[in-house]
């Protein structure tokens, strides 16, 4: 074996300078800088993806499929939801050829990052464009109650967002359920009350503290047959007490944590974490959908996870 050759005397080890560790830090902000102008500016503004999920319930009906779109989270508000991108969302969901649309909820924008408020009378009607044979359905988010003081203070509906669809036509399930029909095949549509719709202080712990108007039980006993269960529910803390009768649980509300890496949002208003984030989630059989959304709450940033519209093909 040659042995290694000796060092020269001369040579020095590679020293981190002063100027090599401004060289560092100077590229650290840059990316930085770049990652944060991405996160502020363009994906929130100027991204729209469709995801679209793939689901065979158990004891799905042979023979009916469906497709269904799911817009969730719109937060409607100048500059980073304007009336003209929403007219691009309902666009893109009516180019999706959906069999229903099912709008789940937070409409208002109640985040100080904005330079003016859209009323529920003027994005309530940019959603009659949406167009589905089996209709347009919606139920109300947290944010539609919080943002009415009328409501909160009295601790009851209809809040403004609820008076705004219904006068342009579009059903409003709160705790409510329709029967619908695709090729001669019945399925049912429940809509659950908001489960936080209430500002009710804070426990001892410091915690926030609220109550709904949600009501699982009743709303799932006007189902009067056997034919399978679309439930619809803002938030995705109610799916452990989601029977195996709902074939399938759809949310918002989360907006997948508006930042998420590697699959993980470090941030996510639930009391479950990361566990009903986003996405496809299958526990015990049971199913459940949570849309990331497409407006933006508290901050107006997304990395990781652009706005979306789901699309959701059953059977």
């Amino acid at each position: 074996m040659t042995p290694p050759e000796p060092v020269p005397a001369t040579a020095k080890p590679r020293l981190l300078t002063r100027r090599r560790v401004l060289q560092g830090l100077g590229a650290f902000a840059a990316t930085g800088l770049l990652t944060a102008g991405y996160a502020f500016g363009i994906e929130p503004r100027n991204r729209l993806v469709t995801t679209t999920y793939r689901i065979v319930p158990p004891n799905w009906p042979d023979g009916l499929k469906l497709r269904v779109a799911l817009v969730a989270d719109i937060h409607a508000a100048e500059p980073l939801m304007p009336a003209a991108r929403i007219a691009e969302i309902v666009a893109r969901t009516n180019a999706l050829s959906p069999d229903l649309t099912l709008l789940l909820g937070d409409y208002m924008a109640s985040h100080k990052w904005k330079t003016r408020s859209m009323p529920p009378s003027e994005w309530a009607p940019l959603f009659t464009a949406l167009k589905a044979p089996l209709g347009v359905h919606a139920i109300l988010g947290n944010h539609d109650w919080w943002d009415d003081s009328d409501a909160q203070r009295s601790k009851r509906g209809p809040t403004e967002s609820r008076r705004a669809l219904d006068r342009v036509g579009i059903p409003v399930y709160e705790n409510d359920v329709v029967r619908l029909t695709k090729n001669g095949r019945g399925f049912w549509l429940a809509g659950l009350g908001d489960q936080i719709a209430f500002r009710q202080g804070r426990w001892p712990n410091g915690r926030p503290r609220f109550s709904g108007v949600d009501d699982l039980a009743g709303t799932l006993r006007k189902v009067t047959d056997d034919a399978p269960v679309i439930l619809m529910a803002h938030e995705p803390d109610i799916f452990p007490r989601v029977p195996s009768r709902v074939a399938v649980t759809l949310s918002g509300h989360t907006h997948g944590g508006q930042v998420r890496v590697f699959g993980y949002s470090p941030v996510v208003p639930s009391l479950y974490g990361n566990r009903y984030a986003y996405g496809h989630v299958v526990e015990e059989g049971r199913h459940l959908v949570v849309s990331g959304g497409l407006g933006c709450s508290i901050l107006p940033v997304r990395f990781g996870m652009p706005p979306e519209i789901v699309m959701l093909e059953l059977g």
